[in-house]
């Protein structure tokens, strides 16, 4: 890391994580067309977009493990408080998603709070306890994932997803030709079955890597031999925020759909338009966990990482682009999704708001490796936290004050939302990375 970068070693790094992150985002467009293609589409539809907001926010503690262990593990003593401090996670996710599942507690929240159709509330309950898996074999191979990472094996991380996938879309099918379940239940089987394999496979891929950590000699000047459970709760507490409140939006949009206009189409187009532009943001999703890795002390990569980061952000919004303004809009929402035509016309505006989306994720995620870089975390949870006020804000004015359609509104507030928090990381950005160089010794 004491070489100028170039662009090419940048690519060839992230690109297997941008194959795993654009294999994970097939996930969502191919159920959604499963489903789509069972008995009753609309109502297991909204169903299985419920219940996978409601998995994904129970998990949201476990997100950030992958970039905590990119970021820390060094030898066999960080290794092994960051694997003691996940697996407490796992357990405590888990419980969670049991407690909710317990019928008075599902109730209030599902129909009391949330104001579910009666419909969508029990299809709902029925894929919740197929996600039972889910937490903590989404925490575990996101750690195992940071620490191969962390090893420069991007490879291996995209080859388990593979066996997610083959996994995941083998139950699918299953679940479609032989199972007697509803397609919001046969959702919920296909990704908790996928991402069980993908654990277990990363865990036999790594086993070279986690022993070659265990006959590492501390850094002399890293962190590994100094961290202890304190230094670990102090840099990820922010992290866990951060993806906790982000992952709110969507039961928080939920419960809002569910009062504006068109609230059951709302809820069905919902995961299919959010599926979409998964593929194209998950191109810079996956770049967090690339610059981290690459950014080197103080900052010393930042130029190369910023021109990729321009470069790649023009071709994610672009390829979002390309097919929400183009006929390709309805080979996508009709042909591959399996909506109904009456369904597909709900899908088109929202699509064309948040077309720049993909874009700022990639910005933010080279914002938040600067900032992980120096383990100042606490800014990416001051800016998640901006983004959904600003989500939450622009849904009322626009949804209930300007009587958009639901989905409408949703995602022209994700979009809002999203330029305020790369504002705020930008100038947060700025100052961390002047103070990191203002340090750096001269020569």
């Amino acid at each position: 890391m004491t070489e100028r970068l170039s662009q090419k070693s940048i690519f060839l790094f992230w690109v297997p994580l941008a194959a795993t992150w654009m294999m994970m985002a097939v996930e969502g467009p191919y159920l959604a067309a499963v489903i789509a293609r069972l008995p009753d589409p609309t109502y297991n539809l909204a169903a299985h977009g419920v219940a996978f907001a409601f998995a994904i926010l129970i998990e949201a503690p476990v997100i950030m493990l992958m970039s905590a262990a990119t970021a820390l593990v060094e030898d066999a003593t960080s290794y092994r408080r960051l694997r003691g401090f996940m697996i407490l996670l796992g357990v405590a996710t888990t419980s969670t998603l049991l407690v909710v599942l317990i019928p008075p507690v599902y109730r209030f929240l599902m129909i009391d709070l949330v104001e579910l159709p009666a419909e969508v509330a029990e299809l709902t309950y029925g894929a919740l306890w197929f996600f039972l898996p889910w937490p903590a074999s989404i925490g575990y191979r996101r750690f195992v994932q940071g620490v191969l990472i962390r090893s420069g094996r991007t490879r291996l991380v995209a080859y388990g997803t593979i066996v997610r996938l083959v996994a995941m879309s083998s139950t699918a099918l299953v679940g479609f030709f032989l199972l007697d379940l509803p397609g919001a239940s046969v959702g919920g089987l296909a990704l908790g079955t996928g991402v069980t394999a993908e654990a277990f496979a990363a865990r036999w891929m790594a086993r070279s890597t986690i022993r070659a950590l265990f006959e590492t000699t501390p850094p002399a000047q890293g962190h590994g031999a100094e961290l202890h459970y304190g230094d670990i709760v102090a840099f990820y507490i922010p992290l866990a925020l951060t993806s906790l409140i982000g992952l709110m939006v969507h039961p928080m949009l939920t419960f809002f759909m569910g009062r504006s206009r068109a609230p059951l189409e709302s809820l069905a187009v919902f995961p299919v338009v959010q599926s979409l532009s998964f593929i194209f943001r998950s191109l810079g999703l996956s770049f967090q966990d690339t610059a981290i890795a690459l950014m080197g002390p103080r900052h010393r990569h930042l130029p190369e990482l910023e021109r990729f980061t321009l470069s790649l952000g023009v071709v994610a919004s672009g390829g979002l682009t390309l097919v929400a303004f183009t006929p390709l809009a309805d080979v996508w929402f009709q042909g591959v999704s399996g909506l109904s035509p009456d369904l597909a016309v709900y899908a088109f505006a929202p699509a064309r708001v948040i077309v720049l989306l993909p874009g700022l994720t990639v910005l933010l995620g080279l914002q938040r490796a600067i900032l992980v870089n120096v383990r100042r975390t606490r800014g990416i949870t001051v800016a998640t936290s901006i983004e959904v006020a600003l989500i939450a804000t622009t849904f009322v004015a626009t949804g209930w004050g300007l009587g958009l359609v639901g989905v409408t509104a949703a995602f022209t507030a994700f979009f809002v939302g999203r330029v305020a928090a790369n504002t705020f990381l930008a100038l947060k950005g700025a100052a961390v990375v002047r103070d990191s160089r203002a340090l750096t010794p001269t020569t």
